[in-house]
């Protein structure tokens, strides 16, 4: 039987436990022996030894808290802890046990921050150990090897006195070959609340369940009527996935009193991703999503989740009030963003979660206020800003933790969520002791609030707005141990932001110099601000244009809002990155409706038409523009009778229009022209087109030589034909002459006439060749205007007279 003692998990008998402290007593006598013949150690220098000691903190023996069940324990309940040692030294550690010890009552709030901060100090008080029959031996720890523990020990054994929170520390106590005497070489602490009893007056408790996550959503969508929406990334259908992390935050959410604090944004992608999308790729590349079937899954897991609970929506994107205050406000159109993202939530969530949301909640950063935070806050709409307690501090003397709602002014009211409560799950909770420990400083840290006084509060909890999976699940943990407990009940956050506030607590909204240092370095920069604005300046120009302008106002200004959020924190050149793609993709649209450029025009004669060319490769149409075109010098060629003219343009989608424009040329020589499209409103469209005009006018001279010439042409026409007629009179008298003589002889010489007529004009016929041949006349000149083309003129064009 002494033999088995030595294994894992065995104590050794009594009489194996005296043997070996009675041979450490002999061995220690040579020992002492020989050290009363050295000096005597000074005070000074065992107090420095004694220091160094404590200094050291944790021993060489590290504990963990795996598990402590029930987390909250009654009368009759057994109270189990397990979890693991590891030698972390250079030396075995034998002769060693685990043992359960239970310390003094903490009946204050940093009482149990301090246990949690130093739970591995092996200096600190301890208290002391439960019976060892409820204790764990090993016969030796060797280093870097870890074992396991479990200790089950009745509650009635734990001596707990009066309702509250104690201490309670699972110790390793041994020896090494070194230090050959029994000590506490590691230990971990952990807090039990103890309360059998219901209590007279129960504290309200608030839960925030926050469903956020990061933007995934682009500005481009599909040229078809469905307009295909394109997600920046797939990582949206990891998180709804089953095992997910949102996936989780429903399932968990589902079965608590919760108050479901819900982006819109994130509803708007997940439900868009129910019918055909695209994901962004390398290069501009898109692939189509594959993930509806998971989409519709989820949302439908989240419209059951929500039945009955209270939904707060924040506005759409979750804007980040605290960047927007401190470097957005003095940007024009910022606060705009806001109240639009606000307008926007009700016609988003209602439709997909089929419930109406509550919209007048402000969530800051972390809950930290200064009074511009509170001013934007408001300035959309919201009337309850839910800030923190660590920003939020309390000036007065008060000796409990006040309500969370308190009035600060303007009819607007700051709901103060417990810091202590709410930050308690920011750790690494994959790790079941550092979970454990924080299921257990949470039930602490709202056992000790709640006794702290008999007056009615309203305790509000606000955690990180991305909870992990495994932070998820701790906080259920925390939360369904709290709602079954019985110093607690559940409340909604409206019931708590209308609560009667305390008189005592502080209504003074933290002063600018008092936001966190660390918060500011991750705001957004005013940059942002200003490339959000310059963005929707240049959609105010566009939509104007459309005939169905909502195909490109609602993408792009949801995607605007996405620009602000608070996701964005600590990713500042992500961010960047993202308002670039929405501006150049915004740009890209833009250029698709254009002038078609021209090159130089020729002008001949006082008069011509100039046509110029509109593009729209849109695939909607355009319209309420403008194109004018302007001379830079009216004195020479003037258009539309002045300097400019303007003419209205509307153009199908995927078609050019040509405009022609009336000129008149009063000089020779090169006038430049300018054709620039107008909105409706008169703001500049596209970049201008600018082209010479080369103007050759005809002269006065130069037409009268021209009108003379062709008087010479009829003149010379009409005496030719006079000529042939007299020649054709001739020729038929002289043949009538013949006819009437007879036949002659034709040996005979011809008759002479003896006589010639007297006082009558002599009658000569006209030479052969004697009519000189006028040169040919050109004819009037034919068109000098090119067919109409959309593309690019060519050099030298001409244009319609």
């Amino acid at each position: 039987m002494a033999e088995a003692a030595d294994f894992q998990g065995m104590r050794p008998s009594p009489a194996r436990r005296w043997l070996r402290r009675t041979g450490t007593l002999f061995a220690g006598v040579p020992l002492l022996t020989g050290l009363l013949q050295w000096p005597a150690v000074s005070p000074a220098a065992a107090a420095a030894g004694s220091s160094a000691q404590a200094a050291s903190g944790a021993g060489p023996v590290s504990v963990s808290v795996n598990s402590l069940t029930p987390s909250v324990p009654g009368e009759d309940d057994t109270v189990t802890v397990t979890g693991t040692v590891t030698n972390k030294g250079k030396q075995a550690v034998t002769d060693a046990h685990v043992g359960l010890r239970v310390g003094p009552l903490l009946n204050t709030r940093s009482g149990i921050d301090s246990v949690a901060r130093d739970s591995d100090d092996v200096q600190g008080v301890i208290g002391p150990e439960v019976d060892d029959k409820y204790a764990q031996e090993y016969a030796e720890l060797t280093p870097g090897v870890s074992q396991r523990f479990s200790i089950s020990v009745p509650v009635d054994e734990l001596n707990l006195g009066e309702n509250g929170v104690y201490q309670v520390a699972v110790a390793l106590s041994g020896q090494t070959a070194a230090q050959p005497w029994e000590q506490t070489l590691g230990v971990r602490r952990t807090l039990l609340p103890w309360q059998p009893d219901e209590v007279d007056t129960k504290t309200s408790t608030t839960f925030l369940w926050p469903l956020i996550s990061t933007v995934h959503t682009m500005a481009e969508t599909g040229s078809n009527q469905q307009q295909t929406p394109v997600l920046r990334d797939d990582d949206l259908a990891k998180e709804i996935a089953p095992g997910g992390r949102l996936d989780r935050m429903v399932a968990l959410g589902k079965n608590l009193d919760i108050i479901w604090m819900i982006d819109p944004d994130l509803l708007a992608s997940v439900d868009a991703m129910t019918e055909s999308y695209e994901v962004q790729g390398s290069g501009g590349t898109t692939t189509v999503g594959s993930h509806q079937a998971a989409a519709k899954r989820w949302l439908a897991n989240v419209q059951s989740a929500v039945k009955g609970k209270e939904v707060v929506a924040l506005p759409f994107g979750d804007p980040d009030l605290a960047s927007l205050a401190h470097n957005g406000t003095s940007v024009t159109g910022s606060l705009r963003h806001l109240k639009e993202a606000t307008d926007v939530v009700v016609n988003t969530v209602e439709p997909i979660l089929h419930v109406k949301p509550t919209t007048d909640f402000a969530w800051p950063v972390n809950g930290a206020v200064d009074p511009s935070i509170v001013k934007v806050a408001t300035s959309a709409g919201a009337d309850k800003v839910i800030a923190r307690s660590d920003s939020f501090r309390e000036t007065g003397d008060l000796s409990y933790t006040p309500s969370a709602a308190r009035p600060i002014g303007g009819g607007t009211t700051a709901v103060v969520a417990d810091a202590r409560l709410s930050t308690v799950f920011q750790g690494d909770m994959t790790k079941a002791s550092t979970s454990t420990l924080a299921v257990q400083q949470f039930l602490a840290q709202s056992l000790t609030l709640g006794l702290q006084t008999d007056r009615q509060r309203s305790v509000v909890v606000a955690p990180q707005r991305t909870p992990t999976a495994s932070q998820a699940q701790t906080m259920a943990e925390a939360l369904k141990a709290v709602q079954d407990g019985n110093w607690s009940e559940s409340e909604d956050l409206t019931a708590a932001a209308k609560a009667e506030p305390d008189p005592a607590a502080t209504t003074e909204v933290p002063a600018a110099s008092s936001y966190p240092a660390s918060l500011r370095k991750q705001e957004l920069p005013r940059s942002a601000f200003e490339q959000i604005a310059r963005t929707q300046d240049k959609l105010d120009t566009f939509k104007v244009i459309l005939s169905d302008p909502s195909r490109v106002v609602t993408p792009f200004g949801r995607a605007l809002n996405r620009g602000m959020s608070v996701s964005w924190r600590g990713r500042i050149a992500e961010a960047a990155t993202y308002r670039s793609g929405v501006e150049a993709y915004l740009d890209g649209l833009l250029d698709q409706v254009k002038l078609i450029d021209k090159s130089e025009t020729k002008l001949s004669g006082r008069s011509a038409t100039i046509p110029v060319t509109v593009q729209n490769n849109l695939v909607q149409g355009v319209e309420n523009l403008t194109l004018r075109l302007t001379s830079t010098n009216p004195t020479r060629l003037e258009i539309g009778g002045d300097a400019y003219e303007e003419q209205p343009v509307t153009v199908s989608g995927g078609h050019s229009q040509s405009v022609k424009f009336t000129t008149s040329a009063n000089a020779n020589g090169r006038a430049t022209v300018i054709a620039q499209l107008y909105t409706q409103d008169g703001q500049k469209y596209g970049e201008p087109v600018t082209f010479d005009v080369k103007v050759t006018e005809i002269t006065a001279t130069v037409m009268l030589v021209i009108g003379g010439g062709v008087l010479l042409l009829v003149l010379a026409g009409f005496r030719m034909y006079t000529q042939r007629k007299r020649a054709a009179a001739r020729e038929a008298q002289e043949q009538n002459r013949v006819e009437a003589d007879g036949p002659q002889n034709p040996d005979a010489p011809a008759e002479r006439p003896t006589e010639k007529p007297k006082n009558g004009p002599e009658t000569k016929e006209p030479e052969a060749g004697s009519e000189t041949d006028d040169p040919e006349q050109p004819s009037d000149p034919v068109s000098d205007t090119a067919p109409e083309n959309a593309g690019p003129s060519g050099t030298g064009e001409r244009v319609d007279r």
